[in-house]
């Protein structure tokens, strides 16, 4: 009965099995969030350079500042993630350290609670009892931590990793619209540059669709439709006269 009980019952076969999926939930979600950074990238740095090779055919202002939004494009998005992810941390880490202060001030009281946490899953009375018990004999902080706070002591979010994924994310997108402005012949940049962005904005949609478990076609759309947008009103701003060079 012990060795089938931990994969089979309703409540121990149930908890084992929750990491894993919290994991994947949390690897769909970084990926979601590094193709939502590149398509960051792509609007903005798209935007940006075509709104220059409105105004001007020299290249050196459109590289400059293609390179200059793409830094500091990447930069913010760094920065700005993490700070939202050290102060998330820093929170989790106050509330893993309350919890390891009440089980070491009250035991009793937190495998009661444990107990309870198990009967709101829909476990008998008995059977609640029995898996906090064997939860708590095996780690009673990584149980609580999971059950009262759907945390992973051990798995705690780095803003290290989390900053260097979305500088990365933004860079890898801006860089097509960039290499799609100076590549081909000067009559062809603008239009070019629309069409890799238009293809990439309905890759990236389609993606970030699909993980997020939405409607494609209309991601796609709000997407393809919000970069054209950013693209045109720059366009228009590169031809206001006094604006544009050439």
């Amino acid at each position: 009965m012990d060795d089938t009980e931990p994969g089979r019952g309703l409540g121990p076969g149930a908890h084992p099995h929750e990491p894993h999926g919290e994991g994947l939930a949390s690897r769909l979600n970084w990926l979601r969030a590094g193709v939502l950074g590149a398509n960051d990238g792509i609007v903005s740095t798209a935007g940006l350079v075509v709104g220059v090779a409105s105004a001007t055919t020299a290249t050196t202002p459109i590289l400059t500042a293609g390179v200059a939004g793409l830094v500091a494009g990447a930069l913010s998005m760094a920065v700005g993630e993490y700070v939202s992810v050290s102060t998330q941390r820093d929170s989790e880490r106050a509330l893993l350290s309350q919890e390891k202060r009440e089980l070491a001030e009250d035991p009793d009281y937190e495998l009661a609670e444990l107990t309870q946490i198990y009967r709101r899953k829909g476990l008998s009375a008995a059977t609640a009892r029995q898996v906090a018990r064997e939860l708590t004999a095996h780690d009673a902080f990584a149980a609580h931590a999971e059950a009262e706070l759907g945390l992973d002591p051990d798995e705690l979010t780095n803003p290290w990793h989390a900053a260097f994924s979305s500088a990365v994310a933004f860079t890898c997108g801006a860089l097509l619209p960039l290499l799609a402005i100076l590549l081909p012949p000067v009559t062809w940049r603008i239009p070019v540059t629309f069409g890799a962005v238009l293809l990439a904005l309905a890759a990236t949609g389609s993606v970030s669709a699909r993980l997020g478990g939405s409607n494609p076609r209309r991601a796609v759309l709000r997407v393809v439709l919000g970069g054209a947008l950013a693209m045109g009103v720059t366009y228009a701003i590169g031809q206001i006269p006094g604006v544009s060079s050439g």
